[in-house]
């Protein structure tokens, strides 16, 4: 028997799921700054070794992270500004208007308006002090010819992008569809001032996640993040590379990505991702895969591939349909593009999101690839003893969660079962259901994955209201924020209880 390319959860540990908009801050939304810091304490206080969180890039209508301008990028809305304001480049009461943001959840609105002014003023000054480095992040073009590969693309893209109000880049005049050609225009110096102020937030973003990740690793603490397997349409990376997707000569997609109907939705998911044309990846040997799964491993420590089952076939959806019902699984390269990424980075650390309508082609592409699966919780009662979900069928070589960001707090989630699933929740854990959500994070503890994460929602026991994301939803979604008293409360009435109960099975 063939041994799997990788083999490398071998050992028990345990993490929390808490997306980086979640933190608390004084600007709007979460960021790269002290709570980043506390949140690491707090995990390394309570005995857990994994900080999972949803993907960083800049996101765009809808505020998805699954949805970004660039696979490549960081969100610029993650910077923390502090550092900025103690060297000189902002000043205190030009973040007064920031500051008037909530708290208490994400106001991506608001916050497009008040953020992008003040981060340029960070911009033109730096430009004006003549500076090459800040803060011990290297120097700035050394970054970015380090990523040159996908910067300069990104830059342009997103210069162009707000030179043409926002338009997707399908809606650009005809010149500007096609990268070659933009580049070969006579760009105005507006829209070349414009594109070298992003590529400063990209190196103050991948400045303070570096300086973050070091300072995880020395709380024994590893980032786990999650890479789409789609790109947006309207994005950096399909703009730039169109040979690589399966578009018309126009730049439309023929085809849209999704899934079937499924436990979330009865209509199926239609995302709309444009599909990958994999004869052209073959052709380039995997070459842009392997390029992202390099940057994904500069941002994270763990990466969790997103829909792998899309890696064994994908569900191709007419690009004029209105729901995914009318889709069809077309298989592609699977073990072939493992097989290139094992051989560029042989030591990465890879998750495979095995949720959804799971064949046994894709069970093989797992087992050849040797990556984890997932095994989630709430999808677990209501039937019978061999449902896949339950603790008693987990395989070690699992990641095993009570919820993710798709689904519902573990309280909010109890609280909709009919009266024989919520039964069948206290017979099997044999308690009483007063305290679900504690009672979901021991299962995860106690059960044979060799890793568990659970969200923070579920150790803070909050309900509906406190869930990031709805999918199908359009509105709404991630938007929750907790607050520093909340983590305060939760380090001094569980974090001991925590780390017993992860000394208790294993995990410590």
């Amino acid at each position: 028997m063939t041994a799997p390319l990788y083999n490398w959860l071998n050992e028990r540990t345990s993490g929390v799921l808490l997306h980086l908009s979640s933190l608390p801050s004084d600007t709007g939304i979460g960021n790269l700054g002290a709570a980043a810091y506390r949140a690491i304490d707090f995990m390394e206080s309570a005995g857990m070794h994994v900080w999972q969180i949803c993907p960083l890039g800049p996101t765009g209508y809808g505020d998805s992270p699954y949805q970004c301008f660039s696979a490549f990028a960081g969100n610029p809305y993650f910077i923390d500004l502090e550092p900025l304001v103690s060297e000189g480049l902002l000043h205190a009461n030009e973040l007064s208007e920031l500051h008037a943001l909530p708290k208490d959840h994400v106001d991506y609105g608001a916050l497009y308006g008040t953020f992008w002014p003040v981060i340029r003023k960070a911009y033109d000054r730096f430009k004006q002090s003549g500076a090459d480095h800040f803060d011990g992040y290297g120097c700035i073009k050394a970054f970015r010819k380090a990523q040159s590969a996908w910067i300069e693309d990104f830059a342009l893209f997103l210069a162009l992008k707000a030179h043409f109000g926002g338009k997707c880049w399908l809606e650009w005049p005809a010149a500007f569809r096609n990268v070659e050609k933009a580049r070969k225009h006579q760009l105005s110096a507006e829209i070349l001032e414009v594109a070298e102020a992003h590529f400063f937030y990209q190196y103050m973003f991948y400045g303070q996640l570096a300086k973050l990740r070091r300072y995880a690793g020395s709380k024994g603490v590893q980032i786990l993040g999650d890479a789409p397997i789609f790109v947006a349409l309207d994005s950096s990376d399909v703009w730039a590379n169109r040979a690589l997707f399966q578009l018309k000569k126009d730049g439309k997609p023929k085809a849209v990505a999704g899934v079937p109907p499924d436990y979330f939705s009865v209509d199926g998911q239609l995302w709309g991702n444009p599909l990958y044309d994999w004869k052209a990846h073959q052709d380039t040997d995997f070459a842009w895969w392997i390029d992202r799964i390099k940057a994904n491993l500069e941002f994270y420590d763990i990466v969790r591939l997103d829909h792998f089952r899309g890696f064994e076939s994908y569900w191709s959806v007419p690009a004029n349909e209105t729901t995914a019902r009318n889709g069809t699984w077309i298989q592609c390269p699977g073990l072939e593009l493992f097989q290139a990424i094992k051989a560029a980075c042989p030591d990465a650390k890879l998750v495979a999101e095995d949720l959804g309508v799971i064949t046994d082609e894709v069970n093989e592409l797992r087992a050849a690839t040797g990556l984890p699966g997932m095994a989630v919780l709430q999808f677990a009662f209501g039937g019978d003893a061999d449902n896949t979900y339950l603790p008693h069928n987990y395989s070690r070589n699992t990641v095993a969660y009570s919820g993710t960001h798709d689904n519902d707090t573990s309280l909010g989630w109890y609280g909709e079962q009919h009266a024989n699933t919520q039964d069948h929740v206290r017979r099997y854990f044999n308690v009483s259901g007063e305290e679900i959500a504690w009672d979901l994070v021991r299962s995860a503890m106690q059960s044979t994955a060799h890793m568990a994460i659970v969200p923070l929602q579920d150790l803070l026991s909050l309900g509906s209201e406190a869930r990031l994301n709805t999918p199908g939803a359009p509105m709404g979604n991630w938007q929750w924020r907790y607050s520093s008293e909340q983590l305060d409360a939760l380090q001094n009435d569980s974090a001991a209880y925590l780390k017993d109960l992860l000394k208790l099975y294993g995990r410590a």
